[in-house]
């Protein structure tokens, strides 16, 4: 992460903003939620690197670890929109928060998503408990059950995406201007194979759908961070 990013003034802002936290509390888990192509992983790695400047011991463990196995995904006929809400392990990701609240084994490891092999890589991410801040982001991170079209809806499983926010201490909403979010992301998945036509329908088709039902989630934010 460059120190540029590292220095953004609304990275510096929540950064000083979890150190107050951390006079009162030993470990917080904070989310950064938004639509696919905000930037929510850079705000989230560069708060990292902004905590560990200062000292503070933080950690970046995304949602996207939690992506379905692709033969899985197949399985279910899910593969033509990978990203939806149930294409991801939602109780193995509520699980690992709680653990990551807990605080209280030696380590625990959590699973990296490679976007150049389209797979999530088990136990890359060693958390010990020396570890202060652990940061999570993804699309959903504030999504309840009720926001489901059908037949989303209908599947029981997806009710766990509620237990999410209950195991932050705080959670922010990643925002840019839509033009330059699909810009974004016709880049990110030409850059990983795709031809611009197929990439753009890809963003057309799947990735514009989530943003919808992420952006309807914004108002549980605990505050928005703008960024270009």
């Amino acid at each position: 992460m460059t120190v540029a990013h590292a220095d953004h003034p609304a990275v510096v802002s929540l950064a000083l903003e979890l150190r107050a936290v951390l006079a009162e509390r030993y470990r917080i888990v904070v989310g950064l939620v938004g639509p696919p192509g905000t930037g929510k992983s850079t705000v989230a790695a560069a708060l990292v690197a902004r905590l560990r400047v200062h000292g503070t011991s933080a950690a970046l463990v995304p949602m996207d670890g939690f992506h379905l196995d692709q033969r899985e995904l197949e399985r279910l006929g899910r593969a033509d929109r990978k990203g939806a809400p149930d294409t991801f392990d939602v109780g193995g990701y509520v699980a690992l928060l709680r653990r990551l609240r807990t605080a209280d084994e030696p380590v625990v490891l959590a699973p990296r998503f490679d976007r150049d092999l389209e797979q999530s890589i088990g136990s890359a991410l060693p958390i010990t408990p020396a570890t202060r801040v652990v940061v999570t982001e993804g699309n959903y991170l504030l999504l309840r059950h009720a926001d489901l079209p059908r037949p989303l809806s209908d599947d029981m499983s997806m009710t766990g995406w509620k237990n999410v926010r209950e195991q932050l201490d705080a959670c922010w909403y990643v925002d840019v201007d839509p033009a330059t979010r699909v810009e974004r992301l016709v880049a990110r998945h030409v850059a990983h194979g795709r031809t611009p036509e197929a990439a753009l329908d890809w963003v057309q088709r799947t990735d514009e759908v989530n943003a919808r039902l992420v952006e309807g989630t914004r108002g549980r934010a605990d505050g928005v961070v703008a960024w270009a």
